[in-house]
């Protein structure tokens, strides 16, 4: 595979991938922002002018200050290598406390609970559109079973598609979306002359104003319509390692021109519309339709459709990565990662896009309409936004950024976002419980995997590896006891010093006698660079002990086999371990041995007193342990030979037993 580069130059070719990656989201919030926000006040016959300038410097206004302010010039500053997002932040600032990981941990579970809402909200809009078709609406009017049907067939190809990688597809985002916000830029200049009075939304009172106004029915929850048009700011961040932070500067502007263009031009028609009998009469309005000129509307809802897969390919992928960055970062069980395409960011995981797609189709058979999944979209996205300000804190303080600015960073995004959290908080009876349960599901996975891990480290029981090194050589040189095989390998959790924890010496010496030429100790650290591939060598002054440290960036896949077969080359050049001739081979002049992976299971036992919520917490990661991918898999070690040994786990007080004799 060929490694990414964390750093992406600026270039043509960098900008137009920037615009097929990165603004997916984002740049389908024209399809339901405005539709959204006349919905929730009663539809096109009640809006005032007042009403929709004060909509339309909302949007303006909060694009600029979350989108731009917060995550195109602070955010994207908090780059790990050229990585981005709220895993790659964390790993930034979590030497600054324990207690990180809590916001981390809420913030990635909101985002991937935003992940199932995005291709069924987006699709489902855009195909909502044919019924501006003339001979559409003739043949299936309001029938909203057509749509459903539409979309469910969209979305099951567009995750069939994953398994194939997306290197070819994604040459074409670029162009494509560079088109998309062409259009609405256009579409928007065409209509603006309706109402040049819409110029003056870029004034904040007007925004201020619609907060207080008695027209506006919502009062200030109307911002949890209004915070749509910026849900994909998060996603910005997120997918800064693909194309670098110069490319994302260079090409907001003009994303953010033709946004602002279409919002102002649709803003134009309403006013020019109100009081048409036929326009009000229209059932389901959506101004992102209606102001496209005549014969147009095939077009645009093939268009609106294109941009819509495009979002949701971008946020699949993004959840594909999020889920990975999990896992090394032992947030998640492991999973089996697939890498389809030519680079390392090209990844697949079958048990998530499963999940995914049965999770978006679920909410567009149960929601069925694109208002109805408004409703639930947006409020898990306001709380990865509050986490990621707070990490953002941390961040500024860390880089020594002084603390009344760093202060006035969080007291002003978290205050902002507070309001936009609490705007959500009115869907929640409407079907943000959907995201909130999907995040806490999420949350609760993550919680039980951190714990356990926690757990078992504190309660593990190290020994010093010295003490064992004279048992360890007479096995080693004893002829009287057969090779179990040339190179016995461990996979071990930690490796700090000579200590190591008992169960592995234990597997040696008492579980069944394992005389080799070499033992390897393998220990896999991932570092908070995104691309780190280096090891570390520790012979303890044998030729027959192999301490081998693997530091792995996080988004590195840890393929155990594939290291391991280079270093024991390197450490018999060196002339550090004796070579291991093979005189039965295909190779001819093999001279490195076999290899034995021996991976230890623990089993949960009834001989140990432990806090009772830590053993449901145990027992809940055993039961989840079953579900994920098996360890030889995750390492890359499938195809070598593997042996499984059970060990009790041991945590807490082992429990004494009061056995009496009985006297016959």
């Amino acid at each position: 595979m060929e490694k990414k580069k964390s750093h992406t130059k600026l270039s043509a070719a960098g900008l137009l991938i920037t615009l097929g990656v990165v603004y997916g989201d984002i740049g389908t919030s024209p399809l339901y922002v405005m539709k959204a926000i006349l919905e929730e006040n009663g539809g096109i016959t009640t809006v005032t002018q007042d009403f929709v300038l004060g909509a339309v410097s909302l949007v303006f206004w909060t694009v600029m200050l979350l989108t731009t302010v917060k995550y195109v010039l602070i955010a994207l500053k908090a780059d790990n290598h050229g990585e981005g997002g709220i895993f790659s932040l964390y790993t930034l600032v979590r030497k600054g406390g324990k207690y990180l990981i809590i916001p981390a941990m809420i913030g990635g579970a909101a985002l991937l609970a935003d992940g199932v809402l995005t291709p069924a909200v987006t699709v489902t809009t855009a195909i909502e559109g044919l019924r501006g078709i003339p001979d559409f609406y003739q043949r299936f009017g309001n029938d909203q079973n057509i749509i459903v049907i539409v979309t469910l067939v969209i979305l099951l190809f567009l995750f069939l598609i994953q398994r194939f990688g997306t290197d070819f597809v994604g040459k074409a985002f670029g162009p494509i979306m560079f088109l998309w916000f062409t259009f609405l830029g256009l579409m928007g200049l065409i209509n603006i002359p309706y109402d040049l009075g819409v110029i003056k939304a870029l004034n904040p009172y007007y925004a201020i104003h619609l907060l207080f106004d008695p027209t506006n029915k919502m009062g200030i929850f109307i911002l949890g319509s209004i915070f749509l048009a910026t849900t994909g700011a998060e996603a910005l961040y997120s997918d800064m390692g693909h194309v670098g932070k110069k490319n994302i500067h260079f090409s907001w502007p003009y994303v953010l021109f033709c946004l602002m263009l279409n919002y102002a031009g649709q803003a134009a028609w309403i006013l020019h519309s109100k009081g048409d009998p036929t326009i009000e009469g229209i059932e389901n309005l959506n101004p992102f339709f209606q102001i496209l000129p005549d014969g147009w509307m095939i077009f645009g809802v093939v268009f609106a459709t294109i941009a819509a897969v495009i979002a949701s390919q971008a946020l699949i992928s993004g959840s594909f990565t999020l889920v990975s960055e999990a896992i090394k970062l032992k947030l998640l069980p492991r999973m089996r990662i697939i890498y389809p395409g030519k680079s390392i960011g090209q990844m697949y995981i079958p048990i998530v896009n499963l999940i995914l797609w049965a999770a978006c189709s679920l909410i567009v058979l149960t929601f069925r309409t694109s208002s109805h999944m408004e409703a639930a979209y947006g409020l898990s996205i306001t709380v990865t936004m509050l986490m990621t300000t707070f990490l953002l804190y941390h961040y500024l303080l860390q880089k020594k950024t002084p603390r009344i600015l760093a202060s006035l960073m969080l007291v002003f995004f978290g205050t902002l976002e507070g309001f936009f959290f609490v705007s959500s908080v009115t869907k929640f009876f409407h079907g943000g419980f959907v995201a909130v349960a999907m995040a806490l599901l999420i949350l609760g996975i993550m919680y039980i995997w951190h714990r356990s891990n926690r757990v078992q480290e504190d309660a593990s029981q190290d020994v010093d590896f010295k003490d064992y090194l004279p048992q360890l050589r007479e096995l080693h040189e004893d002829d009287t006891i057969p090779y179990y095989q040339t190179n016995v390998v461990f996979l071990v959790p930690r490796l700090e010093g000579d200590r190591i924890p008992q169960q592995f010496i234990y597997s040696i010496l008492d579980k069944r006698l394992k005389r080799a030429k070499a033992y390897w100790f393998v220990n896999v650290e991932v570092t908070d660079e995104p691309y780190t591939e280096e090891y570390s060598v520790d012979m303890m002054g044998t030729d027959f002990i192999v301490k081998v440290k693997l530091y792995l960036g996080f988004r590195i896949a840890q393929e155990v086999n594939v290291y391991l077969r280079q270093i024991i080359h390197d450490l018999m050049k060196q002339g550090r371990l004796p070579e291991q001739p093979q005189h039965y081979s295909l190779t001819p002049g093999r001279q490195v041995g076999d290899f034995r992976f021996v991976m230890i299971q623990e089993e949960l036992t009834n001989m140990t007193r432990m806090d009772k919520w830590d053993r449901q917490v145990m027992q809940a990661r055993l039961a989840i342990k079953h579900h994920a991918v098996a360890p030889e898999r995750w390492f890359g070690i499938e195809y070598s030979e593997v042996t499984y040994e059970t060990v009790p786990l041991i945590v807490g007080e082992t429990r004494k037993t009061w056995l009496k004799e009985r006297k016959i």
